[in-house]
């Protein structure tokens, strides 16, 4: 978090922070996650440039579900209440992964207030959390295995930028030691993978927004993409098994007009792990400061 975040509880009810001067963008993060994810996502975005909303998604830490059962929907006119109790009135938006679908939802439902939108390897139709090993479930699911995973992160980093690239991308063999030793050499793209490693969990705090969002995710089948009229950036590694690029290619081909970006050998977090995510991320700024 960045020293000039200030965290603000809206009437809205979800736990959200601002920092910075600018164009407003708002961060949307994947599932799991929490502001802290959206706030990691944002780093790139410069407090003298952009106006940074960050918030936790519903049933995330301190969000919680405004309804027993919250539809993607539900989660988009959140996002339109949060602008009200801030006095903002239109953003560019930042969406990762899982946070895609309500992104999308929110530029359909309240178009005036989406100045343009940029989707890093976002869900456009159905998903289902994959199979893993009863380790991963251990720790990626229990409070104790968080705290391993945070140890983990700490001590041992090669081996956790390893699982976690491994994990979400089909590089292998010499594709992977190479991508990963790039992270590892990077100050910034090091800092991502690592500080994303920790937040990993769908326990405690995130165990409601988890199981709202493996409902929700998994009942995906029209977002009304062609009603989205904001300017879209769309980016997507070719090498992501967690989000497949076809859901990408899908909203380039029915978000008029819209712009797809494909990170040749790009993990889930190409926006941010990429070897040429400098450049990506600056284009993205660019898109993001759009009137």
């Amino acid at each position: 978090m960045q020293p000039e975040t200030c965290p603000a509880a809206t009437a809205a009810g979800a736990e959200v922070a601002t920092r910075g001067v600018g164009a407003p963008v708002l961060v949307v993060h994947g599932t799991p996650g929490g502001i802290d994810v959206a706030e990691i996502m944002a780093r790139f975005l410069p407090s003298a440039d952009f106006r940074v909303v960050t918030l936790s998604r519903p049933g995330y830490l301190r969000t919680p579900l405004p309804t027993a059962a919250p539809t993607l929907d539900d989660e988009a006119d959140l996002y339109a209440a949060v602008l009200d109790d801030l006095g903002i009135d239109r953003v560019g938006v930042l969406a990762w992964s899982g946070g895609g679908p309500a992104a999308y939802r929110f530029a359909v439902r309240h178009p005036d207030r989406v100045r343009s939108l940029v989707v890093a390897a976002g869900l456009t139709g159905s998903w289902a959390p994959p199979e893993v090993s009863a380790p991963e479930r251990f720790v990626g699911g229990t409070a104790f295995g968080a705290s391993l995973a945070r140890a983990a992160a700490r001590l041992l980093p090669r081996v956790v930028v390893r699982l976690a690239v491994g994990g979400v991308s089909s590089l292998r063999g010499a594709a992977l030691r190479e991508h990963v030793a790039g992270v590892l050499h990077d100050p910034v793209r090091r800092a991502f993978v690592l500080d994303l490693a920790r937040t990993g969990n769908t326990s405690g705090p995130h165990r409601d927004g988890w199981d709202t969002d493996v409902r929700n995710l998994g009942a995906i089948d029209d977002l009304g993409l062609a009603a989205v009229r904001a300017p879209t950036l769309l980016v997507h590694g070719d090498a992501d098994t967690d989000v497949l690029p076809s859901h990408s290619a899908r909203a380039a081909a029915e978000v008029p007009g819209a712009e797809l970006a494909v990170l040749p050998g790009g993990t889930h977090f190409a926006l941010w792990d990429h070897p040429e995510a400098g450049a990506v991320q600056a284009r993205v700024r660019e898109h993001l400061r759009q009137a």
